[in-house]
């Protein structure tokens, strides 16, 4: 009986990952990419907890690992959900939910193996590695940046790359008419957005964005319950590694995210453990953020709930200004109830200079909640 491993790939974005991958899977073993902004000990412990049999580095070289445990036939792909700020989590895909993510994607942007795309997301995450796979599965040519840079654009559209998958943190950095098409993730999108962006929903589990502009992509279905999204995907995952916890329920997984589905629009309100009760009242922060970002002069908005003796949560809004201008809580409070209750106003204003964001452009909930404490 064949076994097949799983290969850590501790190396940046590159040709020579690429060949890596395609390697593995030929011989039916299945990768981990490495997060290459990891520190040593956090990569020790992703190893220690997913257990690869091989860890190839940068330079090609291999190192065994005696305690590496085998993947089942199909898997092709592992992905860590933690990185540093918890004990890793292996999402499991299968050679078949990437080609049908692949697939959906290609027959809803109308691209085909021609295709040229940038890369410059991280690979240890879906949103970069996807667009790995379609060079490794249908051989599309890609220029490859080991990260984003804005400054290298243009190089990369002069190479002939017509497409890429970025961040809001990137897109505000760049020229987007350079580009036919930008899939946009990993975060809210800002309000105007040009008419090549098409933004994304989507999560590790289902190999990255499903829902394009609001439409789950062809053979993708959501549901709404109870403002709770539910879905059922091809491109869903085999399950988590070393645990027997159900991937869906009746066919249907659970996202832990709030929102509603009205005519096929799928809108998202947040995560479930996002929402803010404060004196029994609940406040979504979306709804809260979108409105102080009418504000003139704030550059982000987040919007979160810390406990509170007396209304158990408390709103707190976190600012950064295009100026260095300070919001008063005054001001904020008076904006906000004009357009909802008032205990959507928050009852604390902290202005910062920057959002802490994570290498997605996701804010980074835990360092945010420790400035201005």
């Amino acid at each position: 009986m064949t076994v097949h491993r799983l290969i850590a790939l501790d190396m940046p974005a590159s040709n020579d990952m690429i060949r890596h991958v395609r390697s593995a899977w030929d011989q039916g073993d299945a990768v981990l990419p490495i997060d290459q902004r990891l520190p040593e000990r956090a990569k020790q412990d992703l190893v220690s907890v997913l257990r690869p049999s091989q860890i190839i580095g940068p330079d090609g070289n291999v190192i065994q690992r005696s305690d590496g445990a085998p993947v089942e036939d199909g898997d092709a792909l592992i992905i860590s959900t933690s990185g540093s700020t918890g004990t890793p989590k292996g999402v499991i895909h299968t050679h078949q939910s990437i080609e049908a993510l692949l697939a959906m994607s290609a027959a809803r942007l109308s691209t085909d193996a021609s295709t040229h795309w940038l890369l410059c997301l991280p690979v240890s995450h879906v949103a970069g590695f996807s667009i790995l796979a379609r060079a490794v599965k249908h051989g599309n040519p890609l220029t490859i940046h080991p990260s984003f840079d804005a400054s290298r654009i243009d190089d990369a559209v002069n190479s002939g790359a017509t497409h890429v998958s970025l961040v809001p943190t990137a897109l505000a950095r760049i020229d987007a008419s350079l580009f036919h098409k930008i899939l946009l993730g990993g975060a809210a999108a800002p309000a105007h957005l040009p008419a090549n962006v098409a933004t994304t929903y989507g999560m590790t589990e289902t190999f990255g964005g499903i829902v394009y502009d609001g439409k789950p992509l062809d053979g993708v279905v959501i549901e709404s319950i109870e403002q709770q999204i539910i879905l059922k995907s091809p491109s869903l995952f085999r399950g988590y590694r070393f645990s027997d916890t159900a991937v869906s329920t009746d066919g249907w997984f659970h996202t832990h995210d709030s929102g509603s589905v009205d005519d096929g629009v799928v809108k998202i309100y947040g995560r479930t453990d996002d929402m803010i009760n404060t004196g029994g009242e609940n406040v979504w922060p979306a709804d809260v953020e979108r409105v102080i970002a009418l504000l003139s002069g704030i550059t982000e908005v987040v919007v979160r709930g810390l406990p509170d003796t007396t209304w158990g949560e408390r709103v707190v809004a976190w600012i950064s200004s295009s100026d260095g201008a300070i919001f008063s809580l005054e001001d904020v409070r008076d904006h906000v109830k004009k357009h909802l209750p008032a205990f959507c106003a928050p009852a604390e204003v902290r202005t910062i200079n920057e959002i802490p964001k994570t290498s997605l452009g996701k804010v980074d909930i835990a360092a945010l909640r420790q400035i201005g404490a």
